[in-house]
């Protein structure tokens, strides 16, 4: 397919996410994806445990959308989306809203998870402010992640993050932090004890909370109570402050249900998608918001929402996102998801009687174990790629999301050679 892969032009000029250019860790030249398996260059298959970071959810080269990508292309790949519009972002949004909670009716279509909470920031400022209230306060939580630009940044954990780099640039928020609170374990009532304080003195400061459902992604795949949620939306409801809801990383299935704050039983104000919105195939991301945050904002000050992206509502992202939607209706990925989650439970929970592990987290396609003890990322993935599997360790967390069309086979070689590194961390 290629003759030749200039990796050494790659690691002197090309970034890659988070990574040195003077020192960088070695990247690993892919030439094929198809099913749950990547292809290297030199012919060897490794079986995909990262869905491309949660996105690729059907796996890869999927032949319905493979066919909606290729009709697209040949009619418009690209139109801008100022004062024009086109089936693609009509019919995606009519599902997207059809797929939520009835509330949530105006969709915002933007190029990108950190895009999306961007705008659901700025809606949230910008409601308040059409209410002449100076709201300007975010609530998030302690090892929170919610995206790269600066003002998703300014929502993620302040001291367990990049943030520190870039101090005096970045807002200060509020962040709490939620202790024996695991989805798994008993619920008690004083673990929501910190919201009330911080809502009983600050309620006239917030503008939102801002939360990932259920599962805390970059942060170290910690896992809470539903309950903490559900009384979070409580809490918010009685103090009239606005909950927003991340699910760019959970959404579509990955936690067993369509959307993780379905664990709770409550609805957002404002909803972030993104990530398996398309698949995996191409960048797109949705804010999706209540008819009164829409309407309160366009009688403000601007008479409009203030933010449009070159490459909102692409229409080749859209059709593949109506195609990926089409899949998902049909509900096929429950019982896919919920044997996944019983093969890791049957599986991986016996890894934390490991004398170095601290825990092992298990929910829908999720699978992390976190390490007493910070690991060599380069060198543990060496390894992972020496035993056929692509797993992307981070911090002192080994996890895997992988896509939900990975058969029992696949997914047994990615635990065993979990087990096998931390076993072998162990003799270290």
């Amino acid at each position: 397919m290629y003759k030749y892969i200039d990796t050494k032009f790659d690691s002197k000029h090309i970034w890659h996410p988070y990574e040195s250019l003077i020192k960088p860790t070695k990247s690993y030249p892919i030439i094929k994806a198809s099913g749950a398996e990547i292809e290297l260059y030199n012919g060897r298959k490794l079986i995909d445990g990262m869905s491309s970071w949660w996105s690729a959810i059907h796996g890869y080269n999927h032949p319905k959308l493979n066919s909606a990508a290729i009709k697209q292309i040949k009619n418009m790949s690209h139109v801008m989306f100022g004062n024009i519009t086109h089936y693609s972002s009509i019919a995606l949004c009519k599902k997207l809203i059809k797929m939520t909670n009835d509330s949530l009716e105006c969709v915002f279509l933007s190029d990108s998870g950190s895009i999306s909470i961007e705008v659901a920031l700025k809606m949230a400022l910008l409601y308040w402010r059409s209410l002449g209230e100076k709201r300007k306060k975010f609530v998030s939580l302690k090892n929170g992640y919610h995206g790269d630009t600066i003002g998703a940044m300014s929502v993620c954990d302040p001291k367990n993050s990049m943030n520190k780099l870039y101090s005096g640039y970045i807002k200060k928020n509020i962040f709490l932090n939620f202790e024996n609170c695991g989805f798994y374990d008993l619920w008690d009532q004083e673990n929501i004890l910190p919201f009330e304080s911080l809502f009983l003195k600050k309620r006239h400061e917030i503008a939102a909370v801002i939360l990932e459902p259920i599962v805390q992604g970059a942060g170290g795949i910690k896992m809470y109570h539903p309950k903490y949620l559900s009384e979070v939306r409580k809490l918010c409801d009685e103090n009239n402050i606005l909950l927003i809801i991340d699910e760019i990383a959970t959404g579509f299935g990955r936690t067993g249900k369509l959307f993780a704050h379905e664990y709770s039983k409550i609805s957002p104000d404002i909803l972030c998608v993104g990530k398996a919105l398309t698949g995996g195939y191409i960048t797109l991301a949705a804010t999706i918001t209540t008819k009164k945050i829409a309407e309160i904002i366009s009688e403000g000050e601007s008479k409009c929402f203030m933010h449009g992206p070159t490459f909102m509502a692409n229409p080749l992202a859209c059709s593949i996102a109506n195609a990926n939607m089409k899949i998902i209706r049909k509900k096929n990925w429950k019982k896919k998801v919920k044997n996944i989650e019983s093969q890791l439970k049957s599986e991986l929970l016996s890894v934390r009687e490991y004398k170095n592990v601290s825990d092992v987290r298990i929910l829908g396609a999720i699978g992390a174990v976190e390490m007493k003890n910070s690991f060599n990322i380069e060198t543990l993935q060496k390894q992972f790629i020496k035993e056929g599997v692509w797993i992307r360790p981070f911090k002192n967390i080994i996890y895997i999301v992988p896509p939900f069309i990975i058969s029992p086979l696949q997914l047994t070689k990615l635990i065993k050679s979990i087990k096998k590194i931390v076993r072998n961390l162990l003799k270290d």
